[in-house]
C-alpha cells in the first residue's frame, strides 16, 4: 500500500505539472487557484494516507475536514454550521472507529488478549516528561508493558531471548515508543490511534525463528510508535 501511497502522489505532481505547463502555453485555461483551492492541501494528503498508513481514523477526519471547509468556500455550507458541528462529529468518528476496530482484527484480538492473560508479572515501564531507554541483551523477554506521556521510551529487543509468541502493550500519548526487534521475529500489529499510529520499519524475515511473534498492541494520541 505504501507504493501505491508513491504512486498516488505522482500521479498528482504530474497532474499539477500539465495543468500549470498547459495554462502556461494556452492549450488550457484551467483555474488552480478557485475559492477554496487551499483546502486540497488537506484532502490530497489525508486521501493519499489511506493507501500508506495502517491507521486510518486521523486521515478520515482530515478529509471530511477538508471537503466540509472546501463547500463552505464554495458557498455550498456554512462556516458557523461546520465550527458548530466539527467536534462533535470528530468525536463520533473516534468513538465508531474504536468500537468496531475488535471486529476488524478479531483474529489479532483473540490472540492478543489470550497472551495478556498468560502474562504474570510482567514488567511495566513508564516515562512522563522524560525518556527511559530499555535493553535486554541476554535476558529473556516475555513481553511487557510501554506508556509514554509527553516522553520517549526507547527498547531495544535485539538481542533478547524470545522463546514463545509474546505481547507488547504500548500507549503513546504526545510521546514516542521506540521498538527494535530481532531480524528473525515477526511482528504483527494492533493499533487504535487518534492523530498518531504505527510505522513498521522493520522487514519481517522468517528463516529459522521457530514460529515466533511479537505483538504490537498501540494506542497512539497524536503519538506514534516506530517498530524498528
Amino acid at each position: 500500500m505504501k507504493n501505491f501511497g508513491n504512486i498516488l502522489w505522482g500521479i498528482v505532481l504530474i497532474i499539477i505539472g500539465l495543468i500549470v505547463g498547459g495554462n502556461a502555453l494556452g492549450i488550457t485555461n484551467i483555474d488552480i487557484f478557485f475559492d477554496g483551492w487551499w483546502t486540497l492541501f488537506i484532502i490530497i494528503p489525508c486521501f493519499i494516507g489511506l493507501f500508506k498508513e495502517r491507521e486510518k481514523t486521523g486521515n478520515i477526519i482530515g478529509i471530511l475536514i477538508g471537503i466540509a471547509l472546501l463547500l463552505c468556500c464554495q458557498d455550498i455550507l456554512n462556516f458557523d454550521m461546520i465550527w458548530k458541528l466539527a467536534f462533535p462529529l470528530i468525536l463520533i468518528i473516534i468513538g465508531i472507529s474504536f468500537i468496531f476496530k475488535d471486529t476488524f482484527d478479531y483474529k489479532l484480538s483473540k490472540e492478543i488478549k489470550k497472551l495478556n492473560e498468560k502474562k504474570v508479572n510482567s514488567d511495566e515501564y513508564c516515562a512522563t516528561f522524560s525518556g527511559q531507554n530499555l535493553k535486554f541483551d541476554g535476558e529473556k523477554f516475555t513481553g511487557t508493558n510501554l506508556t509514554a506521556v509527553f516522553g520517549g521510551i526507547k527498547c531495544d529487543l535485539k538481542n533478547a531471548i524470545i522463546e514463545n509468541d509474546v505481547v507488547i502493550n504500548c500507549s503513546s500519548i504526545f510521546g514516542g515508543i521506540e521498538i527494535y526487534v530481532p531480524d528473525n521475529i515477526k511482528v504483527k500489529i494492533k493499533s487504535s490511534s487518534i492523530f498518531g499510529g504505527v510505522d513498521e520499519k522493520k522487514k519481517n524475515i522468517v528463516e529459522n525463528n521457530g514460529g515466533y511473534t511479537i505483538y504490537i498492541n498501540a494506542t497512539c494520541i497524536f503519538g506514534g510508535v516506530d517498530i524498528k
